[in-house]
């Protein structure tokens, strides 16, 4: 922790110093990323995001369409109710996401059209113990 700027002392001189005993003390020698290319490449155009990106990417979040999380959200819903230890926990995965789908049919948000209708639940549970039987 670097201490206060004393009164007095123009505010450049004062940063001027602070860096020039921080160089002296060795402080910048072995900096994490020195003498690399800084991330993203010249050929790339500035992106005033590009923070919120990365770390976006980093963390595995995404800004998606409402229709478009939903159609992401049924995909699980399937493998979920696939990998499901009982029919009633498949029953359930699925009658959950048809209640979202059904929603969006009905009252549908701004952004592409979702382009699914409710899973059949009894097909699934169906496939379910076809999988679960061979798995046997």
């Amino acid at each position: 922790m670097t201490e206060r700027k004393p009164p007095g002392i123009p505010f450049e001189s004062w940063v001027d110093k602070q860096i020039r005993e921080a160089e002296a003390r060795g402080d910048f020698a072995h900096l994490t990323g020195a003498g690399k290319p800084l991330p993203g490449g010249a050929d790339t155009s500035y992106d005033e995001l590009w923070w919120i990106k990365r770390k976006m990417a980093r963390e595995g979040l995404s800004v998606l369409p409402p229709t478009l999380a939903l159609r992401k959200e049924a995909e699980d819903a399937l493998a979920a109710a696939a990998k499901a230890p009982s029919e009633r926990i498949v029953r359930k995965i699925v009658e959950d996401i048809n209640v979202k789908i059904r929603e969006v049919m009905f009252k549908p948000p701004p952004g592409p059209p979702l382009g699914l209708k409710p899973y059949d639940v009894e097909d699934v549970v169906r496939q379910w113990r076809e999988r679960r039987a061979a798995a046997e």
